[in-house]
């Protein structure tokens, strides 16, 4: 079964990451179509990149690196929840992302995002990213607004519209992932 990781890209005290990233795994696994896992940042305890050789090379030297490495390698696909930070993404969410190189390539990634403007700055910076990974980001997107999908800027309340975004964003997810699969087997 095809393998989806959702990457919780905020370890920030009172985040509201967390709310949104288990939104996603519950509709998600309840769709039956895919094994969906959250990773969350905080669980993995990754300093500034402290590898002394680029990521493209694969030659690992941190034991925290190596576990890191692990967990993307298993996976298919992506979701990555983001929120935004003065126009981009998380530094906690590059930095992860920046650790590896071939983990990422030939896999599929779409993305959630959170924000005064739905975070879509952020996606726009993740794109970028995604691009010089080698990966396949997704056309559709779910941008939550602080002023319309949270009630006082904190509790998530997704409006139906939203839900629709996300089985978007996740079919089109899945169905890349599983085209992407004889490069990744190469």
């Amino acid at each position: 079964m095809t393998k989806i990781g959702i990457i919780l890209g905020s370890t920030r005290p009172g985040r509201n990451g967390e709310a949104v990233a288990r939104w996603v795994l519950d509709v998600a696994t309840k769709r039956g179509d895919a094994e969906y896992e959250l990773v969350d940042l905080l669980d993995y305890k990754l300093p500034h990149l402290d590898e002394a050789l680029p990521p493209s090379m694969g030659q690992y030297s941190q034991p925290h690196t190596q576990e890191w490495a692990r967990k993307i390698a298993s996976f298919d696909g992506f979701i990555m929840v983001t929120p935004e930070y003065n126009h981009s993404t998380s530094g906690v969410l590059k930095n992860a992302i920046d650790y590896l190189f071939a983990e990422w390539n030939n896999k599929a990634v779409g993305f959630v995002s959170y924000g005064a403007m739905g975070g879509a700055r952020a996606v726009e910076h993740l794109r970028l990213v995604a691009g010089e990974l080698q990966m396949a980001d997704v056309r559709a997107q779910v941008g939550l607004s602080l002023f319309h999908d949270f009630e006082n800027f904190s509790v998530l309340k997704p409006g139906d519209h939203q839900v629709d975004a996300l089985g978007a964003t996740l079919d089109q997810v899945l169905a890349w992932s599983k085209a992407l699969a004889p490069l990744r087997a190469a």
